[in-house]
């Protein structure tokens, strides 16, 4: 397991850190924690000696002999700093080490992850707009906050992560190790989900996708220092950290959001699983249960990654489509390369889906075969969904045009 430091700075959000570093103890790692004098006005030295294991010191002078303030740094494996306050971003940005922490982030040369937490006005002012970009263009990768609830009546963006969606995030760094910042300055848009079509005021047209593979794609791109919008469909999972949410129901509603998130990305990944059809007529009251049946007209709904192909510039922004099909073989293959040019899309991820494939909808596993618009072919054999959008990440990182 690996050796975390757990920063923790001087806001009301610092008692949700208690259990983020629960997770990370339980995981097997090894957590030193390092709060700012601030940090302990919110939570106390010995609730986190209790919970780490560890000696807590917020200064430079404990412990001297040990130069704590170099090699905590130098030791680490991650650095994750949770709550980041305003005041925390500013001198991180600066380069300022007057105390333990800020130290620690200057000797520090693993992946360092902020998740910042701090009133809206605060994370919005012009001064932590640019501290934020600064360390982005370092290299460390800080994460988008959520929306909610904040201190007193206030609610906006600003709010921490929940400690499970951080956990799932660090584990992610780690896992990539020094890679783990490749996408750094990169954003994309992933859609999610299943959309449905409304036949009458309680009943719909849809389909089985959960939307996980969707979210995986979203959590591996952040972790990788990619900023990221995630259009959900009908999806009922926690939030993934650092990902700005836009919730649809219907395929035109998943078309227009999608279209418009998608101004200045690098690339879509067209994850969702959109209707193909829907009801020709919406009937504003329920459909009365007839002994002689219903009989249904349909008609086809928006292809929305044909109409993000179409609306493509040619900068290159990219575009990865999906083929979920219960065909096998070589019908598999010719239908998603005949999706995939139809689409003018640059990969389509073909998976099996029905009784007795390896993932698709609902399973925590997927597998696939990525198809190129270049002719390539690449088989991923049955893996974790984070771990299967991670092998497509690295395929379109090769693509994508030079930042």
């Amino acid at each position: 397991m690996a050796r975390v430091v757990l920063g923790v700075a001087g806001g009301i959000a610092a008692y949700k850190v208690c259990e983020l570093l629960r997770l990370l103890t339980e995981a097997g790692h090894q957590v030193r924690v390092v709060p700012t004098e601030a940090a302990l006005r919110f939570v106390g030295a010995a609730t986190w000696e209790a919970l780490s294991g560890a000696p807590v010191a917020t200064d430079v002078w404990s412990d001297v002999g040990q130069v704590p303030h170099v090699r905590i740094g130098q030791q680490a494996e991650l650095v994750l700093v949770a709550p980041a306050t305003a005041d925390l971003l500013a001198r991180a940005a600066a380069g300022i080490a007057d105390d333990l922490l800020t130290s620690t982030l200057l000797t520090a040369r693993s992946p360092v992850l902020f998740a910042p937490a701090m009133h809206t006005e605060m994370w919005e002012h012009p001064a932590t707009v640019a501290n934020v970009a600064t360390l982005r263009e370092r290299g460390a990768i800080v994460v988008e906050p959520a929306t909610g609830r904040l201190t007193g009546a206030d609610s906006g963006t600003g709010r921490l992560p929940e400690p499970a969606e951080l956990f799932t995030l660090a584990a992610r760094v780690l896992a990539r190790g020094d890679l783990a910042r490749d996408l750094t300055g990169r954003r994309f848009v992933v859609t999610a989900g299943g959309t449905r079509e409304p036949l009458d005021p309680v009943r719909f047209l849809g389909n089985r996708s959960s939307g996980k593979q969707g979210y995986a794609f979203a959590r591996t791109a952040v972790a990788r220092g990619a900023t990221v919008t995630l259009v959900a469909a009908n999806v009922g999972l926690p939030d993934p950290a650092g990902v700005r949410v836009v919730p649809v129901e219907t395929t035109d509603q998943l078309h227009d959001a999608t279209l418009a998130a998608a101004t200045g990305a690098d690339a879509v990944v067209m994850a969702a699983a959109p209707c193909d059809f829907r009801p020709a007529e919406y009937a504003p009251e329920k459909i009365a249960k007839a002994g002689a049946g219903l009989a249904l007209a349909l008609v086809p709904t928006v292809d929305v990654a044909a109409a993000v192909g179409a609306a493509k510039p040619r900068s290159g922004r990219l575009l990865v489509a999906f083929a979920a099909e219960t065909v096998t073989g070589d019908a598999a293959i010719a239908s998603a390369r005949a999706k995939l040019a139809s689409k003018r899309a640059d990969l389509i991820v073909l998976n099996q889906v029905g009784d007795g494939a390896p993932g698709g909808f609902g399973s925590d596993t997927n597998a696939a075969t990525v198809l190129g618009a270049d002719g390539s072919t690449t088989v991923l054999s049955p893996r974790t969904k984070d771990e299967l959008a991670d092998a497509v990440w690295d395929l379109l990182v090769s693509r994508l045009p030079v930042a």
